[in-house]
């Protein structure tokens, strides 16, 4: 049976008002999922929609108190710029940001990792209106599945040895797996591909030691990175901040402050 494309089941909207208001039965579905921030913003990359996760998040009681202000206007300086240089250039570029690993606040304010996916919103004659984005918290690894034990080997791997140089094709044959067989369980079960397995234990590790007071190089090669280039590079892909950014950010905002 053929299933409708997704612009057969929700039309392109005439501007981005109709869009809400044709959102607004569905906002208790939306606000039902406390492990998703669900979001609209419009052009200018400011809230137009938002969950009751994202309030939470934010520490607010109301979600009028996020609607028009930006990312980097309620997040704090370690997160905020990052998420509104995404958010511009998905509404400038028109391009899709999927499956992007990146620290996000968990309950508690705490940072914790989340997979983002934006999308821009277009009107019936095809300009950008806006753009729409979820971020799902990444929950337990399923350990009901008949894999699971082969994909914990690897996790363990990862995580007891992510200060050495790690091949994917070496994680496979720890599991006893093709290459092509580990990347779709990994999705399955970690809902991570092994790379993103690899640099989220190494940029967890590395949040950590940026809390103390150790040269930046040799956190870089403690955690698995040939030379402080490499880190920075990496580091700034995940959290949006260059890793004395991030250090000084910590110093300037506490993680249990907006």
């Amino acid at each position: 049976m053929l299933l409708p494309r997704p612009e057969q089941l929700l039309p392109a909207p005439g501007d981005l008002n109709e869009l809400l208001g044709s959102l607004q039965l569905i906002t208790p579905l939306l606000d039902a999922m406390p492990g998703v921030v669900f979001f609209i913003k419009d052009r200018q990359a400011r809230y137009v929609l938002v969950n009751q996760t994202l309030v939470q998040r934010c520490a607010l009681k109301e979600r009028q108190a996020l609607l028009g202000k930006t990312a980097e206007q309620v997040f704090p300086s370690r997160f905020g710029p990052r998420y509104t240089e995404q958010d511009r250039r998905v509404l400038e570029g028109g391009q899709p940001l999927s499956d992007q690993l990146e620290l996000h606040l968990y309950p508690g304010r705490e940072p914790g990792w989340c997979l983002t996916h934006k999308l821009a919103l277009r009107d019936r004659q095809g300009a950008v209106i806006g753009m729409a984005g979820i971020s799902y918290d990444l929950q337990a690894p399923l350990a009901s599945h008949p894999a699971y034990q082969k994909l914990a080997a690897v996790d363990a791997h990862i995580r007891q040895h992510y200060a050495q140089p790690i091949a994917v094709k070496d994680l496979a044959a720890i599991a006893g797996l093709s290459v092509a067989q580990l990347e779709r369980l990994c999705k399955r079960i970690f809902q991570l591909t092994p790379r993103q397995m690899i640099h989220q234990a190494r940029l967890g590790a590395a949040t950590g030691l940026l809390a103390g007071e150790r040269p930046i190089t040799e956190i870089a090669l403690d955690c698995g990175y040939t030379d402080h280039s490499a880190f920075s590079r990496q580091f700034k892909a995940l959290t949006g901040l260059s890793p004395s950014q991030y250090r000084d950010s910590q110093r300037r905002d506490p993680p249990n402050c907006v």
